[in-house]
């Protein structure tokens, strides 16, 4: 990466856990700019109305009445549901993503996930406890089909995934006018019920909006196949929790991977920690090693293109909320 600085009057802040890596990035590549970090919530609202630009996983609200020279917000996880809250009030502010960062590592995991549950590697971990030995026939999963709901860049990429491996891949998303590549058909959303009736793996990937809040209840849990699978890398508010376990322990479904919750951390009481058929997960699916980097490479670009003036990438419509 190369860039020039035109602009030194800008000030940039870096409200992130890595903030010192991100601070050495943009001193790097930027050396005239002004950047200031804010690890806690008190050094934010501190430095708040100074900032011109905001590098952070979340929108910090409490300050928004700070943010008085703030004109771009650059998100660094892929969901801005922070911001929701206020969007009528963010005005000419412009917000952009990590989307693009966490599609491939996402797809791995879930690739992971399906094929432990598919050969019940949890079973097998037991019995390999207690040396026993109890061979068993499984079908491949190039016979299974996996149904997708949301086909964003981090749905899409599940099922190129589930496709390379030979699975029949079908989706869910608001626009179904043009088709996707690798998905053999797509549902609208008033096409859920069907596609938890006929799919084998249900992968939630949906961004956190009001619309898709406790999309996944009994009821639609009760729609799925008896030997179907959940696998939830969207948000925790995407599934109704407590009816989720009381279906898992009646055998509605097989079982579930789960990656996120309805409180994190999940609470030491609840009952998916010790379930034989839920695999749990501390919300790591979409943290690739090198994720400083990767964000970086959108958000240097952004800072580039913000200083010449020309549009960014990854900019978020807030009224679709994503």
């Amino acid at each position: 990466m190369t860039f020039s600085t035109a602009n030194s009057a800008v000030t940039v802040i870096v409200n992130e856990a890595a903030a010192d890596d991100y601070l050495t990035l943009i001193r790097k590549h930027f050396p005239d700019l002004r950047v200031l970090k804010a690890k806690d919530a008190a050094s934010l609202d501190r430095h708040m109305a100074e900032a011109d630009v905001l590098l952070g996983p979340r929108f910090p609200v409490d300050s928004f009445d700070r943010a008085r020279r703030l004109r771009w917000f650059q998100c660094s996880n892929a969901g801005i549901d922070s911001i929701l809250p206020i969007r009528d009030r963010i005005g000419e502010i412009i917000i952009t993503n990590a989307r693009g960062v966490h599609g491939e590592i996402i797809a791995d995991f879930v690739i992971a996930g399906i094929t432990m549950m598919h050969w019940n590697f949890p079973r097998l971990i037991r019995e390999q406890s207690r040396k026993e030995w109890h061979p068993r026939k499984v079908a491949p999963l190039a016979e299974r089909t996996l149904g997708v709901v949301g086909l964003g860049s981090i749905g899409t990429a599940i099922a190129r995934r589930g496709k390379t491996i030979g699975m029949t891949v079908i989706g869910s998303k608001r626009d179904v006018t043009r088709p996707i590549a690798g998905v053999d058909k797509l549902f609208p959303p008033n096409g859920l019920a069907e596609l938890l009736q006929v799919s084998d793996f249900v992968v939630l990937a949906v961004p956190h909006v009001p619309e898709t809040s406790k999309l996944i209840g009994r009821e639609q849990l009760r729609l799925m196949r008896g030997t179907a699978f959940l696998v939830n890398i969207a948000r925790g508010s995407v599934i109704v929790e407590t009816e989720l376990i009381e279906e898992l322990r009646a055998g509605t479904i097989s079982g579930a991977l789960l990656d996120v919750f309805e409180r994190e951390p999940l609470p030491a009481e609840s009952p998916l920690w010790m379930m034989p058929n839920v695999i749990v997960t501390p919300h790591i699916a979409g943290y690739p090693s090198d994720y400083t980097a990767r964000v970086f490479e959108i958000f240097g670009d952004n800072l580039q293109r913000f200083l010449d003036r020309k549009p960014l990438r990854n900019v978020v419509d807030l009224k679709r909320g994503y």
